[in-house]
């Protein structure tokens, strides 16, 4: 045999297949294959109850994908999404994408121009194209099972009792209405029509918000003493709905203050006993005329916790929370965003400090919550988030108003048990907390 240098190693067909001789016994090549050339059977995965298996494919250490096993296009339930500004075109309709159970099959807009280019943009059929006069038409259309309001704070209850008596189940975003009464109104019209209710709290079906609740729930570092959360961010002074009391109900607190309120409420359980608060409007800022810019609420609860919230619509973006426990602290910076959510948790480690940093797989929080909606609607239960939880929080932000405007410390009924105001986890999801 000739002696194998590089040159005859690779200068010549011969020259190759000799080295690919001596190379691949050390490689494992001579592992048995299947007949057809391809990997073993079991590492093809396996099919059960119309759900598709695959192996993992790195040790238990490293983190394992699996495959999304989304419902065939006939079973998904249809929506139609009632709104196209900003937070519809830019995150809700783009999340169908990722959805399961779910599928977009109408629009309703009251730009029929802009109605018509997203349909295109995304195969929506001219014939469940709707605006807001004719609405009331989706009685009867059988392609749309939910209606998804996502509408300014003060249309929500009328579009959410169209719909109600059109016999549709509803989907409606935060906050629930732009008054108490608003919010009551829709509770009971979807009651009378025997349709669901549910109100797009996002943020209850990611793994990371999960995550919190089950570290304070479970004494993870003993029990919570304390927690903390600001969202706030620095809105155009452009005259958008938002800064229009008319339409909003109010400025920064039942926008994204309202994040931290219901965030102080799923990860105790309780409901708040004490409220105080105190609120800024800018004399000179055309920005808050009629609403406020910063909202600064404290709400004691029945086990001792207590919990101080600020919300503003004048300051650079910043959102956060933070839980405060015996032995430890934890939370996420950012917070209440559509994506990046990081949780940390501190805790001392012998003689130092130690900090968890933990990022989860990024998944669309709007397809999460639609897939939630989906799978209670199957399994015939009330939602995780129904129109009672929404309510509540209603009903919260008023006594934060009254606080605010000189009402000093505002009492509120004893609410005994826990998550009072929630439907069940929907099984079909997994466990409530990620593994």
């Amino acid at each position: 045999m000739a002696e194998l240098t590089r040159r005859t190693l690779f200068g010549s067909t011969a020259g190759l297949a000799a080295g690919i001789g001596l190379i691949a016994p050390a490689l494992g090549a001579t592992a048995p294959m299947a007949p057809s050339g391809q990997e073993p059977g079991a590492l093809r995965g396996s099919v059960a109850d119309g759900k598709v298996t695959l192996p993992p494919l790195h040790q238990a250490s490293e983190q394992n994908g699996e495959a999304p096993n989304p419902m065939p296009p006939g079973k998904r339930l249809g929506v139609a999404v009632v709104g196209l500004g900003a937070l519809a075109l830019e995150n809700i309709i783009p999340g169908f994408g990722e959805a399961k159970s779910v599928r977009l099959t109408a629009l309703v807009s009251g730009e029929p121009d802009k109605a018509r280019i997203v349909a295109a943009q995304y195969g929506v059929p001219e014939k469940n194209l709707y605006s807001y006069a004719d609405f009331d038409r989706i009685r009867d259309n059988p392609d749309i099972d939910i209606v998804y309001i996502v509408l300014p704070n003060a249309m929500h209850a009328e579009f959410t009792i169209r719909a109600a008596k059109a016999g549709k189940h509803v989907l409606c975003e935060k906050p629930m209405a732009a008054t108490v009464a608003e919010a009551q109104s829709m509770v009971d019209a979807c009651k009378q029509a025997n349709v669901r209710l549910m109100i797009a709290y996002r943020l209850q079906y990611t793994p990371e918000h999960r995550t919190v609740i089950d570290l304070a729930r479970s004494k993870a570092f003993g029990k919570v003493r304390m927690i903390e959360a600001v969202n706030g961010q620095n809105d155009a002074a452009n005259g958008q709905w938002r800064q229009i009391k008319a339409m909003a109900g109010g400025g920064s607190l039942p926008d994204v203050g309202l994040y931290c309120l219901n965030a102080f409420r799923y990860i105790t359980g309780e409901e708040p006993v004490e409220i105080t608060a105190q609120m800024t409007h800018p004399a000179n800022d055309p920005r808050f005329q009629q609403v406020e810019d910063i909202a600064m609420f404290t709400l004691r609860f029945p086990s001792g916790i207590v919990a101080s919230g600020t919300s503003a619509y004048s300051f650079h973006e910043s959102r956060f929370l933070r839980v405060h426990a015996e032995t430890g602290w934890f939370g996420l910076d950012p917070a209440f965003g559509y994506d990046n959510l990081t949780l940390g948790i501190n805790r001392k480690a012998g003689k130092a400090s130690s900090m968890d940093s933990r990022r989860f797989t990024p998944k669309s929080q709007f397809a999460q919550e639609m897939d939630a909606f989906a799978a209670s609607l199957h399994a015939g239960e009330e939602p995780h988030t129904p129109g009672a939880e929404g309510l509540q929080d209603m009903k919260i932000m008023a006594a934060i108003y009254q606080a605010a405007a000189g009402g000093g410390i505002v009492k509120l009924p004893l609410v005994t048990g826990l998550d009072t105001t929630r439907g069940p986890w929907p099984k079909a999801l997994g466990p409530f907390v990620p593994a």
